[in-house]
């Protein structure tokens, strides 16, 4: 058990604001930012029990932060790669083939593949229907529908920082629900 116990409650109000303009200034782009802060705390909370206790908590979870700033450029650098990358298959003359046409062909699903993203629907669904009506319909248009968080708040009258806090809420408890009726 560490020493320095943590509590997530307390995340959003104590290091969002701190997390957030340490992201921005090195993603330019606002809306990502508060994507990869989000994935910040997600992660924090599923890796709670990892926490030693060497570090402050703003401390460990910039060090998760910063691996998911990594991470975001390692896929965006591999995209422009793939989009790039051309192989010449046979020796003849031609130009090649792309490699992307080299992939597996994501419309080959098996039936066993089908049924599992069924069943993921259902329980994400069924997850949706336990939650609290704003966090579902705030959970709901940013991550399933993907509207812009913009849009949101001026379609429910409120504050983007209020819409954080709704959607961290809300993706702890998809997550602990989908853990219990999925995993």
């Amino acid at each position: 058990m560490p020493n320095h116990l943590i509590d997530p409650n307390k995340w959003i109000d104590l290091y969002s604001d701190y997390l957030f303009n340490y992201t921005i200034s090195r993603v330019n782009d606002r809306e990502k930012a508060q994507d990869l802060v989000q994935d910040t705390f997600l992660a924090g909370l599923k890796s709670m029990k990892n926490f030693k206790g060497e570090a402050s908590e703003r401390t460990w979870l910039i060090s998760i932060l910063k691996r998911k700033i990594i991470d975001h450029y390692r896929k965006i650098n591999s995209n422009k790669g793939k989009a790039e990358v051309r192989i010449n298959y046979n020796d003849s003359e031609s130009e090649g083939d792309w490699l992307e046409e080299r992939v597996a062909d994501p419309f080959d699903k098996t039936a066993e593949d089908t049924l599992e993203n069924n069943e993921l629907g259902e329980a994400i669904y069924n997850c949706l229907g336990k939650l609290p009506q704003k966090q579902s319909d705030v959970f709901k248009m940013k991550t399933i529908l993907g509207h812009e968080t913009e849009a949101i708040c001026n379609e429910l009258n409120i504050t983007a920082s209020n819409l954080w806090v709704i959607v961290h809420r809300a993706r702890t408890a998809m997550a602990d629900c989908l853990k219990e009726n999925w995993f």
